[in-house]
């Protein structure tokens, strides 16, 4: 499944451009391509999107490259932004993101 199956393109490029030089708020983007409107069914098809290598968590290496997840075009995150989304939604500390505390994060 493609990120444009589940979300608009130009909602998704506005966002990427809204934080292409500004720090990365992991919040208002997913509020901006539509995410926070969306049933907790459809963030989970997200989620499983940018959960690359299937584990059902997003580790912090694939956290950096989450923007790429949304369109090639997105850059990658910087270290402290990565730490930054991973501190706001790992909510157990085990040092990556489930679904169900990245669903938590979107709908916060």
């Amino acid at each position: 499944m493609a990120m444009t199956d589940l979300l608009k393109a130009e909602e998704i490029k506005k966002a990427l451009d809204a934080f292409a030089a500004e720090t990365f708020n992991p919040k208002k983007f997913f509020e901006m391509v539509g995410m926070k409107a969306m049933s907790a069914e459809n963030v989970k098809k997200v989620f499983q999107v940018l959960d690359v290598d299937g584990s059902g968590f997003i580790e912090e290496e694939e956290l950096k490259f989450v923007l790429k997840g949304f369109s090639k075009d997105g850059r990658d995150l910087t270290d402290a932004e990565t730490k930054a989304f991973l501190k706001a939604a790992d909510k157990d500390g085990d040092g990556k993101i489930g679904i169900d505390e990245f669903e938590a994060l979107v709908h916060e």
